[in-house]
């Protein structure tokens, strides 16, 4: 099982006027610590500023060379298909292909409500755009005929996991028309893990990647509220050594950590624990 890290900026860290060089420091230790891969999260409208996804892999791109990079997940139904596609074909071609890209429908009412879009209807609206993006990037005509201009070299766009916690229609589908499998670490028991996993393989799935474990060994304060969930990695390092041997055991080829804090020794410690 690969381990790789999630890098989530967090506004009340000093010094406020050095973000930028945080998070490019922070990129630069985890490709150097080893990891396959640096992942980022997607919400706007849930109480706490944010930064757009796609903007920070383009910076991560630039001061990293070997990580993969991945979004898990990117709510579709809250941007326009096309303007999105165009999007992620800059960040795939800036990268080097590089980009994975988890797709989902959005699971926080808040967004949706920030932008007064339909959060009922999310589920259609998904599919809608990612049949719409993946037609753009196949340089087929979209909307009233018109076609999206394709980098060389990103032809098709990047690969894609559909993130989905409990629904087997979603999940055999990222088994059977996705490049993976991105359930949540944080809002899946782990009843929902084994029972997603088997329906995932059965269907076909070769690339289950469980986003967004949160790890803190070390007990900090930050982390407390973390500490009921019970798929987490907040706990002690011999908790987490278990922990990690479950995920393991139940078939997950990659794990996304991420510490809450912005500590990375926890997330190599994590990861040695394998």
């Amino acid at each position: 099982m690969k381990v790789s890290a999630v890098i989530r900026a967090i506004p009340d860290v000093e010094p406020h006027d050095r973000l930028l060089s945080r998070m490019a420091d922070y990129a630069r230790r985890i490709e150097a610590s080893g990891f396959p891969g640096i992942w980022v999260g997607d919400s706007l409208g849930r109480g706490r500023p944010t930064l757009d996804p796609l903007v920070e892999l383009s910076v991560f791109a630039a001061v990293t060379e070997r990580v993969e990079l991945g979004i898990s997940v990117l709510q579709l139904p809250l941007r326009h298909p096309i303007e999105l596609a165009h999007r992620v074909q800059s960040v795939q071609a800036l990268s080097g292909n590089r980009l994975r890209l988890g797709v989902g429908s959005g699971s926080t009412r808040d967004d949706f409500e920030l932008l007064g879009y339909d959060y009922d209807h999310r589920f259609g609206g998904m599919k809608r755009s990612l049949e719409t993006m993946r037609r753009a990037w196949r340089g087929e005509a979209t909307n009233a005929g018109g076609t999206l201009s394709l980098w060389p070299g990103c032809e098709g766009g990047p690969p894609i996991l559909m993130g989905a916690w409990r629904s087997p229609r979603w999940i055999t589908f990222a088994a059977q028309e996705c490049q993976g499998w991105t359930p949540s670490g944080r809002f899946s028991s782990w009843d929902d893990l084994e029972h997603g996993m088997r329906i995932y393989r059965e269907a076909g799935g070769t690339n289950a990647v469980l986003a967004n474990v949160a790890v803190d060994l070390a007990n900090r304060s930050g982390s407390a509220s973390l500490a009921e969930v019970a798929t987490s990695l907040v706990c002690s390092p011999e908790q987490a050594r278990r922990r990690m041997k479950r995920f393991e055991q139940i078939g997950f080829d990659e794990i996304l950590l991420i510490s809450p804090t912005g500590v990375l020794e926890d997330i190599e410690r994590a990861r040695d624990f394998l």
